[in-house]
């Protein structure tokens, strides 16, 4: 049996989890430290950081004690998350640019009736459309790097995936 203290599996599952961890932390101090806050998009993007990052937490530092059908399910889950996390990167980016519409409760375009109490609560809270670009660099928003960070993770873990599976045929 080969030991996995140090395979190339966990390395992947590890280096993918600070990967997540980065951009998560990352969001949150463009929130909070620079006043960049989030738009509807924005917040649904975050689900799979929160969900997934201590999905694979545990199966990284519980590595050598979990069955392997565990670690596959575990990794799985996660890269189908961050799957799911990309798609909705590259659409959010897409409504940015203009490429497609956004959905109504983000966007401002809407056609049903206000009224004056709705308004007043509207005062109270911080709407930030989601087909504004609030911060680019290269020409990527953060929704772009979203996407892409989270398709590199997805890349990381399902080549863990494989490398396993491989390993446990041979």
């Amino acid at each position: 049996m080969i030991p996995t203290a140090f395979s190339t599996s966990r390395r992947q599952a590890s280096i993918a989890f600070v990967l997540g961890l980065a951009a998560i932390l990352g969001a949150l101090a463009f929130q909070y430290i620079g006043g960049l806050y989030p738009c509807e998009l924005c917040l649904t993007q975050r689900w799979p950081y929160y969900i997934g990052l201590p999905l694979l937490a545990l199966a990284v530092v519980a590595w050598d004690r979990l069955p392997l059908w565990v670690r596959l399910a575990l990794l799985g889950a996660v890269a189908a998350l961050f799957a799911w996390g990309a798609g909705v990167g590259v659409y959010h980016a897409g409504v940015e640019w203009g490429f497609w519409p956004g959905p109504q409760s983000c966007t401002g375009v809407g056609d049903e009736a206000v009224s004056l109490d709705m308004l007043g609560d509207m005062s109270n809270a911080r709407v930030v459309p989601c087909d504004a670009i609030q911060w680019e660099l290269l020409g990527i928003s953060l929704a772009g790097f979203n996407a892409l960070i989270s398709a590199a993770i997805v890349v990381l873990l399902v080549a863990g995936i494989v490398g396993q599976l491989r390993r446990a045929q041979a």
